[in-house]
């Protein structure tokens, strides 16, 4: 594909993926600030005890193989429509088995309402099966519009219906319905918008051929279902249901935050280093250009919330969710660099480097749960007490502060790997992160600062988002980055020089 053709479709990519996180996000913080003032952290913290079983039975169900479809390049309709009926089957397999282990898993939580609630919940992981191949193929094919579709509406159906139930006493059964409501939307949108139709003919052949590549990815996608949601299960087993609910409503936000970015760039980076092909020149220029994108987006937003976490808790979900708030502000700065890894491994996998991967991300893991089980051990024995900007959840806390620190620390592991696939020096990653980092942190920094003198909460944060932002626009328009003129030049179709003027102060 010509440069400009690819350019132009991952420009477009981009700015669909934007409006359909953006908006996806948007719609996910209205109903989940009207559910948490109505609920209560017990309610949040039974769901919160469930969904690392369900997230690991979707990657059981997917098995890996839309990844291997979308890195297949003569990928035909036999090949998804073995896929299709494979996820559906074992699907069928996983929700049978699920069934059964409910009573285990309501007796390992000590929660007896688990057995009935999680063999409901565990619906949608079925559900979800029949859609994995139609978004597949919309994924293959760059098409964010009808994905941004598909997720809006199925979002909006959802989220009503949990609010609804949720107003009329069904508490968490309205949290589990708002998840089964949202997967059956999706499976219905996402058929009429791919044109996907099965036919009843199988075959093993495609299965086999894609399995070494599959197998790989199943095992990623487990371990990084529970990296992202160890302390669900850590905590609830260690804590109470009530601090689960805490933490859980302190990284959904952080979650939705980074999700935004990393939809962008999980939705048109890997078909976009797929069709670059196997010239290393060319995708060290198109990494570093997303690189730079991601690290312009990713920075000022996760640190602004990080900023106004607290005043966001309490004038959104009111007071009694205060102690999120501080959870919040720790996971967020983790959260910038999640969207950077999921560009390093995008470009490791569309090199057909699973393992590589695989390895990776087993290895985070276990860094990761042995470090918060060795913290949880030495602070009950030696009764360290943890006191940082007033958080009270102590040991919690030292936990969410090293798993950010790993996740922050693991990037450099990320371009290890990435350096022997491309031959991309970490000091020119640096170049492109850096500036991006270090303007976010001024402009958080400065507004901090210059706000502290307001003390209503609703006004703080009224005052400091556009104030920040406005501070980390300025800079970099100052300093003439061409990420920013060239994204305004996009969205508004002017032509902006991207030549660099001698006298000029452009380091970005």
């Amino acid at each position: 594909m010509p440069t400009t053709d690819l350019k132009s479709k991952t420009a477009r990519g981009f700015l669909w993926g934007a409006l359909n996180n953006g908006a996806m996000q948007v719609l996910n913080a209205v109903f989940g600030i009207v559910l948490a003032r109505k609920l209560g952290q017990a309610d949040y913290g039974l769901i919160g005890m469930l969904t690392i079983f369900t997230l690991i039975a979707n990657s059981l169900q997917d098995s890996g193989f839309v990844t291997a479809l979308t890195n297949k390049r003569d990928a035909t309709h036999h090949d998804y429509n073995s896929v299709f009926w494979f996820n559906i089957g074992v699907s069928l397999l996983l929700y049978i088995l699920f069934f059964f282990c409910a009573p285990l898993i309501a007796d390992f939580f000590d929660e007896p309402i688990l057995t009935s609630l999680s063999r409901y919940y565990f619906l949608g992981f079925f559900i979800a099966s029949f859609s994995i191949v139609p978004r597949a193929i919309l994924f293959r094919q760059i098409k964010q519009r009808e994905l941004a579709i598909m997720g809006t509406t199925s979002l909006l159906v959802s989220g009503i219906v949990g609010i609804g139930m949720a107003y009329n006493g069904m508490a968490y059964w309205g949290l589990a319905t708002q998840t089964l409501t949202f997967n059956l939307m999706v499976s219905i949108l996402s058929w009429v918008l791919s044109h996907f139709r099965p036919s009843w003919q199988f075959s093993m052949k495609p299965i086999k051929e894609m399995f070494g590549f599959s197998s790989k990815m199943l095992i990623t996608n487990i371990f990084n279902q529970v990296n992202n949601n160890i302390f669900s299960l850590v905590l609830g087993k260690l804590y109470t249901k009530v601090e689960v609910g805490t933490y859980t409503q302190a990284n959904k936000w952080n979650t939705m935050g980074a999700s935004t970015i990393t939809g962008m760039v999980q939705g048109v980076a890997q078909p976009a280093f797929v069709e670059v092909g196997d010239d290393p020149e060319r995708l060290r220029r198109v990494f570093s250009k997303m690189l730079r994108f991601t690290c312009f987006v990713s920075f000022p937003v996760m640190f602004g919330l990080s900023l106004v976490a607290p005043e966001f808790i309490v004038t959104l979900i009111k007071e009694k969710w205060l102690p999120s708030a501080h959870l919040m502000q720790i996971l967020c700065i983790g959260g910038a660099f999640l969207p950077i890894a999921t560009l390093y491994f995008n470009l490791i996998i569309s090199r057909g480097k699973s393992d590589v991967y695989m390895w990776n991300v087993i290895a985070q893991g276990c860094t990761i749960l042995g470090a918060i089980l060795l913290i949880h051990g030495l602070a009950g024995n030696l009764h360290i007490t943890f006191h940082i900007l007033h958080f009270t959840f102590q040991k919690i806390t030292l936990m969410v502060l090293t798993y950010v620190l790993i996740v922050i620390l693991w990037t450099g592991i990320w371009h290890r790997f990435l350096y022997q696939e491309i031959r991309y020096p970490f000091r020119s990653a640096l170049r492109d992160m850096l500036p991006f980092l270090l303007t976010a942190a001024a402009a958080m920094v400065i507004t901090h600062f210059v706000t502290q003198s307001i003390h209503t909460p609703l006004l703080l944060l009224i005052v400091r988002i556009p104030l920040a932002a406005l501070l980390y626009l300025g800079i970099l328009w100052l300093f003439g980055a061409k990420i920013l003129k060239e994204c305004i030049g996009y969205l508004f179709n002017r032509h902006f020089s991207t030549k660099t003027d001698r006298s000029s102060k452009n380091i970005l």
